[in-house]
């Protein structure tokens, strides 16, 4: 049953990229803001094996977030963002005809054999499961976020302080309305911002439940048996009625407003980040942050000292015994350093979730989020 619940899961997910590829929001564009094609890049390209939307879009255009201008220029061929295929021939600039394309031609070989072309294979713009474990898993909330939520108050082994999967336990607040999945809740360390704001608690996904026999009032505690477990379960731990399936509207696109974040955590605790990591920014919805946001991560480089003569006036600096003149040294600031683009997909109150895209070197905790 769990994975069923998963693979429904990654198909919810393929679609939500599918609708992200419409660009409702990206349609209309100012001459200002037309779509740069790298001068490297070929008049058509064909679809291979292990592309995503991404990859096609970050080697040959300047900003790999409007692939959709792509499709837009493909419509004759590509009717639908979710039947890109292996092979499929796509045009990168517009000077090119879709009658330049080659077109493809099948020969009959005898009056008893029919040929017929090998399945495609469709290509998502972002793999599904690299997202799929955080869509409804840990979140980040207050310290109030689970004070109402069903909890664990004993385990049916009495003799063992901490639980794992296939183990039984009793809780109070489970009910019958809410289903029979639970997921299992801790919570865990907490998200501050650069200067030390707490900006909430993540709280950590432990695991799954489902109940096997529901108590007759709501203060009779239910069994759960635990059906899998990141970490060992103990009482006081919290339980929530897994969501339905809700297949999110969003495209992916550029902020509309200037963003100064910072990345504050990384989802596995790392200081050191890579492609396809989430981390944690410190902005969230009350900052205006959305999910579908494509934001870029920049690295502010060390300043380097001048190594030209130094004209600068001497300078006195008085000690307790002895006075000493020196000249201060000139620095020469370096630009900061962009580094990644950064997908956000769940947003919360002062905080969001985002994937590292287009990684050029490792993305550390401290380092600026900013419009792309």
């Amino acid at each position: 049953m769990m994975r069923q619940k998963s693979n429904t899961a990654v198909k919810a997910f393929a679609l939500i990229v599918a609708v992200c590829l419409s660009w409702s929001a990206m349609a209309q564009k100012t001459d200002d803001d037309k779509l740069t094609v790298r001068s490297d890049a070929p008049d058509r390209y064909t679809v291979q094996k292990g592309d995503t939307l991404w990859s096609i879009a970050g080697k040959y255009l300047d900003k790999p977030w409007r692939w959709h201008e792509i499709w837009d220029m493909n419509k004759d061929q590509i009717k639908s963002p979710q039947r890109l295929h292996v092979g499929d021939v796509l045009i990168l600039k517009r000077n090119v005809s879709n009658e330049d394309k080659p077109q493809l031609t099948i020969e009959k070989i005898s009056p008893t054999v029919r040929s017929s072309p090998l399945p495609h294979t469709e290509i998502p713009s972002i793999p599904p499961a690299d997202l799929e474990p955080f869509l409804t898993r840990s979140f980040i909330g207050d310290a109030s976020s689970l004070a109402n939520a069903a909890e664990i108050i004993e385990a049916r082994d009495r003799s063992r302080i901490l639980q794992g999967t296939n183990d039984f336990v009793y809780a109070i607040g489970v009910t019958q309305d809410k289903g029979l999945r639970w997921n299992l809740f801790r919570p865990g360390k907490p998200i501050r911002d650069i200067e030390g704001k707490v900006l909430g608690i993540e709280y950590k996904f432990l695991g799954y439940a489902e109940v096997d026999k529901f108590g007759g009032d709501p203060n009779e505690a239910s069994t759960l048996r635990i059906l899998s477990s990141n970490e060992e379960i103990s009482v006081g731990d919290r339980l929530i009625p897994v969501p339905s399936e809700v297949i999110l509207n969003y495209a992916p696109h550029a902020p509309d407003r200037k963003v100064e974040a910072f990345v504050v955590s990384s989802f596995r605790g790392a200081t050191e980040m890579g492609r396809g990591e989430v981390v944690v920014i410190d902005q969230g919805e009350k900052q205006g942050i959305e999910v579908g946001h494509v934001l870029a991560v920049y690295r502010q480089i060390t300043p380097i000292a001048d190594p030209r003569p130094n004209t600068a006036h001497e300078q006195i600096v008085r000690g307790f015994d002895q006075t000493t003149w020196y000249k201060k040294p000139n620095m020469i600031k370096v630009p900061d350093e962009r580094i990644a683009l950064a997908f956000v997909f769940r947003t919360f109150d002062n905080a969001s979730y985002a994937i590292m895209l287009n990684t050029t070197s490792t993305v550390n905790v401290g380092d600026f989020v900013r419009n792309p």
